[in-house]
Order: C-alpha cells, then sequence, then structure tokens
C-alpha cells in the first residue's frame, strides 16, 4: 500500500471518527489485514491483558488514559521493559482528544490532537513498511541485484525451514561465497567471463533439485589448491582461500525458481556494483525490517566525507601538497599511510571503512604519480611499484553476523577495484598482484563492541597512528532494553547516574579509554549527549583523561539512508588528546577556527552546566505542576462541568480552571475539583462529587505505590499548590521551531497540571527573562529535547540561567515591556499561543514587542548588543561561571577557631 493510499485511509478515519474502534480502523489504515485485526480484538493477538490496552508484537503499545495523564503515562509506558520486550514500534496514549505517540527506534515523538491525526499520517508509515529516508540511490545495478537477492532468499529460507537452527551464520556464510562468484565472474578474478553462472546452468537439473550438491562441490573446488582429479567443468575454477570458503558449510536446497533466479543474478553486470554501498543494501536482503528501503539502507558518501576528510584525509592531502617536489618526503608520506590504522568499532556492512581504504587508494596514487613526474623530469628511472596498503590496516567490530561477512568480503571486492584503478592510472609502471588467491582481509570481529576489549580487534602500541570512525547505534536511554542498558554500565565501570546517555556514549567512553597521543576518533553521534543533562553525565569522563574536541559539526539532519536514521538530528564529534593545536568548528558549512569546543558544541571553555535544585540567579522557584493520580475522575471537561453545575450550583466552590501545556498552547479548557480538606465532608453531599472521589479511591488502591500513598486523601491530587493572586505557567514540552516558549500569566483561579510547571505569585518581570532571547538561548543549548521539541526543564534551564542582579528601575522598565507583549497576544484573542507564535505567522506586533523586552533584558547584562546567539552563549557561560564560583565559595563553611581554655 503506497503513502498517499494511506493517507486517505487516515483522512477517511477522521472522517467517520469512531472511539471504539478507532485503533483497529487505525491499523487498518496502514494496511494490516482485516484477519490480524479480528484476532487482536478477540485477543489471540493482544499481548496485555490490561483493559484499556492494546499490545501488538512488534506493531505497537496502544493505551486508553483519562484526560491530564497522557504525558505521566506515556513516559511510564515507555520505561516499561516487560511491555517493550515485545518490541512495539510506537507506544500510543489517547484521551480521544490528543494522541501522544513516541516511536521507539527513532525516539521521535509525536503530539497531536486526535482529529489532526491525518496531518501527521507519515509518521505511522513503519507500519505499512515505509520508512523515511532523504535521498534516493540511483545506483541502478545496485538496486536491482539487491531486489533478486531477496527474491532468492525469501525462496530459500521458505523450502529450508530449520535454515535458522543455527542463528542464521550457515546462511550468511553460503549468500557472501554467492556474491562473490557473481563479482568474481564479472570482474576478471575468475578466469572466464561468467563462467560460475554458466556452469551452474550447464551442470544442473532445471527444477532446482541438485543445485545445492552443485554449490556445495564448488565451494570446496574454491578451497583446494589442486582440482586435477575434479570434474572438467570444475578444474577451470581457481583456488580462492583467504578464508571465504575455508569452512565447510551446507548449502540450503532449490526450487526451479531458485535457480532461475541464481541464473537471472549472473545476468547481471556485477562490475557496476559498488561496494561502498552494496553490502548494506545486501544485508537488507536477510532482514525483512529493512525491505522497504531495499537500496536505501546506507550511509552516503559525502555523509561518510565529512569524517574522514577532517579527521586525517585533510592533513594527508596538505603534506603532499606541501612536498610536492620532494620525492624523498613523499616516499615518506606514502610509507606512513601504509602504517595508519583505520578502526570502526560499529562497521555495519563495511561503508566506512571501504570509503576509507578507497580514499587512501587514491591518495596513494596521486603521490606515485607525482614522483613518476619528477624523476622523469631528472631523467631518473622509476621501477614498477606495488601499493603499500593493505586491507590488514583496516579493522572494525559488528555484532550482526551478516553484515560482518558482508563487511570482509565488500573489503574483498573493494581492494580488487583498486587494484584496476590503481594499474589504470599508473599506466605502465603500476602493478597489482593478482587478487587470488586471497592472502588478507579486514580485521573484522564479529561481537558486542561495547563489552569486547578493542585492543584485541585493533592491537594498539604508543607510536600507532590510529583512527578511530564510524555511526554507532544512537538509542536513546529510554528505548535501550535490558542488554543494552547492562553494556552501558559495562562500559562505564558502574559509573552513577548514566540513565539517560545515548547507547552511543559506550563508544565514546571506550574509545576515550582507547586512544593514544597519535590517535584520535570521530563519531557520527546524536545532538542529545551535546545537550541537557547527557552533557554532565558523558563530558566530565572524557575531560578527565585530558582529551579535547579536536572538529565537530553542529547539530544537522543525517541525509543517512539507513532505515533506523531517518530523520535523525545529528553532530559529528572528533575527540583527540589535549593540545595546542586549532580546533575547527563547523555549522551549515561555515567553518571557524576557534581556540577551544565545548562540550556543548560552542566556542569556550569546557564548563558543564550542573542540574541545581535552586535558582543560582535571585529568582523565585518553579514548582511542577499538580499531578492528579485520579484516574481521571478529578477532572472535567466542559459537558461534565456543566452538569454538575446545573445538578448543584453550591458546587462552583469546589471547581477551578485545569491547564496544562497543552491546554496552555493550544487554547483547550478543563475544569477539576478542587476540594480542601475542611471541605470535604461538605462537598461530598453532592453526589456527583461523592462519586468522583470513589472512583479516585478505587483507582489510588490498585496504583502504584504513589498512588496508594494518596488514597487516604482521594478528594486532593497529589499536589496543591495554587496562587494567590496570579502565576506563570510554563510548558514542559515546546516546538524547537519557536524562537520563544511562549509562557505565560494565570490567574488565582486556574491550578496548574503536572504537564507544566509554574512560578507562584512572582512579580510581572520574572515572564520577562524568561520570555527573552537570552534565557530562550540558553534554554536550546543546555536543555534537552523529547524528539526534537525541546524539553523544559528547571533544574537545567531555570535554575542555572545567569541573570544578573537589577534595580528597581530595571524591573520596572522589564515590566512594561511583558505588558506590551501580553497587550499584543491580547489583540489576536481568536489564535492560540501555539499559533501566534508559529514561527511563519507570528504577528509584526508581537514580534516588534519581543525584540523591545529583548533589547532590555540584555541591557541587563551589558549596554553593547549582542550580535548572534553564538555571542550570546559565550556571554552566559562566562556569566555561569562566575556565579558557580561565586556562589561555592559562599557556601564553604567558616573556620572557627577554639577558644584557648
Amino acid at each position: 500500500m503506497n503513502a498517499s493510499q494511506i493517507e486517505k485511509n487516515v483522512i477517511a478515519l477522521v472522517e467517520n471518527f469512531n472511539k471504539d474502534e478507532f485503533v483497529f480502523d487505525l491499523l487498518k489504515a496502514y494496511g494490516i489485514s482485516k484477519t490480524s485485526i479480528t484476532r487482536l480484538k478477540k485477543g489471540d493477538f493482544n499481548l496485555s491483558k490490561v483493559n484499556g490496552e492494546v499490545l501488538y508484537k512488534s506493531k505497537m503499545l496502544f493505551k486508553e488514559v483519562e484526560s491530564g495523564t497522557l504525558l505521566n503515562t506515556i513516559d511510564e509506558l515507555t520505561k516499561d521493559t516487560d511491555s517493550l520486550k515485545h518490541n512495539p514500534r510506537f507506544v500510543i496514549v489517547t484521551d480521544y482528544k490528543t494522541l501522544l505517540a513516541k516511536d521507539i527506534r527513532t525516539g521521535l515523538a509525536l503530539d497531536t490532537p486526535i482529529l489532526e491525526i491525518h496531518k501527521h499520517f507519515g509518521f505511522f508509515l513503519p507500519w505499512a513498511g515505509q520508512e523515511k529516508y532523504a535521498q534516493k540511490n540511483e545506483n541502478y545495478a545496485d538496486r536491482k541485484a539487491s531486489y533478486k537477492m531477496a527474491k532468492l532468499y525469501d525462496i530459500l529460507v521458505t523450502e529450508n525451514p530449520n535454515i535458522y537452527d543455527d542463528g542464521g551464520h550457515n546462511l550468511n556464510i553460503f549468500l557472501s561465497r554467492l556474491l562473490f562468484c557473481f563479482f568474481a565472474e564479472d570482474t576478471d578474478i575468475f578466469p572466464i567471463e561468467g563462467m560460475f553462472t554458466d556452469t551452474l546452468e550447464q551442470h544442473t537439473q532445471k527444477d532446482g533439485s541438485d543445485a545445492h550438491t552443485f554449490l556445495d562441490r564448488l565451494f570446496k573446488v574454491l578451497n583446494t589448491k589442486v582440482n586435477s582429479k575434479e570434474a572438467a567443468h570444475f578444474k577451470e575454477f581457481p583456488y580462492v582461500n583467504g578464508g571465504l570458503f575455508r569452512n565447510t558449510i551446507v548449502s540450503p536446497k532449490f526450487t526451479k525458481e531458485a535457480r532461475k533466479i541464481i541464473i537471472e543474478c549472473g545476468d547481471l553486470d556485477w562490475s557496476e556494483i559498488n561496494p561502498d554501498i552494496f553490502g548494506s543494501m545486501i544485508q537488507a536482503v536477510v532482514n525483512p525490517a529493512y525491505r522497504s528501503g531495499l537500496g536505501m539502507h546506507y550511509t552516503s558518501v559525502p555523509n561518510i566525507m565529512k569524517v574522514i576528510e577532517p579527521l586525517f584525509l585533510n592533513e594527508l592531502n596538505e603534506e603532499f601538497e606541501k612536498h610536492f617536489n620532494d620525492v624523498k618526503k613523499l616516499n615518506k608520506l606514502i610509507n606512513r599511510i601504509a602504517k595508519i590504522k583505520v578502526f570502526d568499532p560499529a562497521c555495519g556492512s563495511g561503508n566506512f571503512l571501504i570509503i576509507a581504504y578507497k580514499q587512501l587508494r587514491r591518495l596513494e596514487i596521486k603521490i606515485l604519480a607525482r614522483i613518476y613526474e619528477v624523476n622523469h623530469q631528472l631523467n631518473l628511472g622509476f621501477p614498477d611499484v606495488y601499493t603499500k596498503i593493505k586491507l590488514s590496516q583496516f579493522y572494525g567490530i559488528e555484532l550482526d553476523d551478516f553484515a560482518h561477512e558482508m563487511a570482509i568480503l565488500s573489503l574483498w571486492l573493494a581492494e580488487h577495484q583498486m587494484n584496476k584503478e590503481f594499474v589504470s592510472e599508473l599506466q605502465d609502471y603500476g602493478k597489482a598482484e593478482d587478487i587470488l588467491p586471497l592472502k588478507e582481509a579486514g580485521n573484522i570481529t564479529q561481537g558486542n563492541a561495547t563489552r569486547l576489549n578493542w585492543e584485541d580487534t585493533c592491537p594498539k602500541n604508543s607510536t600507532d597512528e590510529i583512527y578511530i570512525l564510524g555511526n554507532p547505534p544512537y538509542l536513546g536511554g529510554k528505548a535501550q532494553s535490558k542488554e543494552q542498558k547492562q553494556d552501558m554500565k559495562i562500559a562505564f565501570s558502574n559509573a552513577k547516574k548514566i540513565g539517560e546517555l545515548d547507547y552511543i556514549a559506550c563508544w565514546f567512553i571506550k574509545a576515550s579509554s582507547y586512544i593514544n597521543d597519535n590517535s584520535s576518533y570521530c563519531f557520527v553521534t546524536t545532538s542529545s549527549i551535546c545537550q541537557g543533562s547527557q552533557v554532565q553525565q558523558l563530558w566530565p569522563h572524557i575531560l578527565r583523561l585530558e582529551q579535547e574536541i579536536g572538529f565537530a559539526y553542529t547539530s544537522f539532519k543525517w541525509s543517512n539512508n539507513a532505515k533506523n536514521n531517518a530523520g535523525v538530528v545529528v553532530s559529528i564529534i572528533c575527540v583527540r588528546h589535549s593540545s595546542n593545536k586549532l580546533k575547527t568548528l563547523i555549522d551549515e558549512n561555515r567553518k571557524k577556527i576557534v581556540q577551544n569546543i565545548s562540550p556543548y558544541l560552542m566556542e569556550g571553555t569546557n564548563t558543564i552546566v550542573f542540574q541545581s535544585l535552586k535558582p543560582i540567579s535571585k529568582l523565585p522557584t518553579i514548582l511542577t505542576g499538580n499531578s492528579p493520580y485520579d484516574g481521571g475522575n478529578l477532572i472535567l471537561n466542559k459537558a461534565e462541568k456543566d452538569t454538575l453545575l446545573s445538578i448543584n450550583e453550591k458546587s462552583k466552590k469546589y471547581i477551578k480552571k485545569l491547564r496544562g501545556s497543552q491546554d496552555f498552547l493550544n487554547g483547550k479548557q478543563r475544569w477539576c475539583l478542587w476540594i480542601n480538606d475542611e471541605d470535604v465532608s461538605e462537598a461530598k453531599q453532592i453526589k456527583f462529587i461523592e462519586d468522583r472521589i470513589n472512583r479516585t479511591k478505587t483507582f489510588r488502591e490498585g496504583g502504584g505505590e504513589v498512588a496508594r500513598g494518596l488514597v487516604k486523601r482521594p478528594h486532593q491530587f497529589r499536589y496543591t499548590h495554587q496562587a494567590k493572586e496570579s502565576l506563570i505557567i510554563l510548558p514542559r514540552v515546546s516546538s524547537e521551531r519557536r524562537k520563544y516558549i511562549p509562557f505565560g500569566f494565570l490567574d488565582s483561579s486556574y491550578i496548574v497540571s503536572d504537564s507544566a510547571q509554574a512560578i507562584y505569585d512572582p512579580e510581572p518581570y520574572v515572564l520577562g527573562i524568561i520570555l527573552s532571547l537570552m534565557h530562550m538561548t540558553w534554554v536550546k543549548k543546555t536543555g534537552g529535547y523529547l524528539g526534537t521539541s525541546i524539553r523544559y526543564s528547571s533544574a537545567l534551564c531555570y535554575n542555572t540561567f545567569p541573570f544578573p542582579e537589577i534595580s528597581q528601575k530595571q524591573k520596572e522598565q522589564i515590566n512594561l515591556h511583558v505588558f506590551e507583549v501580553l497587550e499584543e497576544r491580547e489583540k489576536h484573542s481568536g489564535k492560540t499561543l501555539a499559533q501566534l507564535y508559529d514561527p511563519n505567522k507570528m504577528p509584526k506586533g508581537l514580534k516588534e514587542a519581543h525584540h523591545q523586552l529583548d533589547l532590555a533584558i540584555e541591557r541587563c547584562y551589558r549596554l553593547k548588543p549582542f550580535e548572534s546567539d553564538t555571542e550570546r552563549l559565550e556571554y552566559l557561560f562566562k556569566e555561569y561561571e562566575k556565579m558557580i564560583n561565586k556562589n561555592t565559595l559562599l557556601e564553604k563553611p567558616k573556620r572557627t577557631r577554639k577558644k584557648k581554655a
């Protein structure tokens, strides 16, 4: 089912919205079969026995919830290891007004009115086997070969039901050998073009019944030095060696169709196959989860070059240019390149290693060509030359068995291609040894890189020049399996407070422990490790080892066609031992040479912002919103509120307006029962209220530890914070697109729910501070993210914000600007705050009011206006460091002298 049809299905679902059938209609819209949905309804496929929950293995965990509990519930569900062990792709919660969803694989989140779900139909496309990707693979040969191999794989798995008894290892080796034979017969590795396919076609039955015995025999021949006693059709096949055909395997049984596909594969021109991406594409063949992106599962070469060039290739090219006319030093450079080690400890099917290998081989060709030119000008001879760069210089670790096999094979194929290029480019004097018998391979280890000793894979001594690189798996803390969480503990030697770290942090800490003075590492990573609480959890471990960031690309969308990387915001970070070398910061292709790159990927010191339980500036305290823990019984919609008032007008005393983040931003209205202890008896005389209190008690009795602790006061929320006169409401999550998070004032008739935070009875200027561009710049750098949305944390964003002490006159001036912002909002009272603060639709008057407020706030720091966010951040971090040092000194206990007796 294509995306266009799915979109129509979801629109139809909205137009014919049925609360009771919603979750099943949603699955049906994405092509889930009627049979599966029927069995899901009956309970056969529903792995959850909790009322209101649907747990569909590998598809979703769906839960109906009461209004006001969505954020808490989705947070709890994404931490529930028992539910996640069934690998639901999505966790979805809804009160049938709002829908929240989390993509467990990518970490992306969705928050939408349920009747606007059609606007976000693309979020659930993985149910239909479709993943987002940024660009298309235009290599027709690679794609066609992949599709053919996918068909062959499906038939072999169907016809050989026990094929996975060994975990698929036998099949993985078989497919690797098959691919080598296809490539070998089209690229002069085998002596006769097409000899593998032709021999199979001529010497096997059309029904495929003896294809497996033919292949078993052929594989043995390819591992035998002398084949004189073999049948004539096998004698011409060469000895391959290299380990590819060393171990005996049993080929799977074939059908007529499977044999036909092998012959069709042989008719393709495998000389056009690109090892850079082919390994990843074939990996998709054996992983059905990647089928929808077949031909799209690879890291693009331009992105790999963003890692390789600044890590080592640019410097090597500069050396070449520097010594362009010095043959002695050019030869020295070749010898240096021949000793470099390149190590990818999450190598997949070898993309990064292959590109690094090719680039070093091409640089060697350039150097040799220049040496020949200089010698020719001097009438000096030039002997035949062979490459000094060996596959044994390339190292990798990969968890997946088939990807491990493909990495080895792809490096062999790349070597053969580069040998042909070497001979072609260097003409008469460039020579290449015969590829057969295979002499060596890349040193690719199959295993868990977070637990292996990297020196066992890539041995090192103090003088080795080693470059570690790659694109390790991301996975946020909540998406990690139990085994991956254990990997984290092992990698960090059981360090505490690492629970929020992305899985990729394991590779950073392992690489930092591994590198020597001549080594460095560079990973493509989620930007999250340079934001929010992850900075304080990871980077002190690295900085303590006296290491620094050598270069970095700040956040950008990774145009990676791999399925599990679609839409990920990443950074590229190189770490090395501290030195006096200049560092390079790259932002949207703009390079800046700096003295130091901080863990926040900005110019400046290595100051790290640590969570604080109270404001470091003289600002009032933020309190979390009021958690109901009520099963929705203390919360009222408009109809329920109106019903209650019509039953008994005295109930007005017990009703308060309730606002959470989404209510406030999107203009939604809710109410709650708000009953003081002294009014309980009187309130319970109203049966509607008594019923709601009793239902809340029942809910809490069956809830968790916190809920059970509230059983004795079922008439109240867990917290009972309220304003005497006014409060500032602070949404916990806001779109990253907004220039400002739209905080605002509410009067004392409002209660703030736990999806937001609040400052109670503040002076107006406080709102001006947190609405300012200075504060927002700080928040976007120090706060965390939920998917791509800003997560506003009091401990990280507000309590750490450095704001100077200001005079009463300055406060009054800020107050005026705050009122101007609020007045501009009122001029557009028909629009929600979400609409007003859409960066593409923000009214000019509101923009100007904010601009004037920004200027007033910035004058509190200095008279000269700030020219950029970078300048604001540099200033704020310096102020933060001053305030922390000052507060530390103030908090030190005074020493008292003992009086003499």
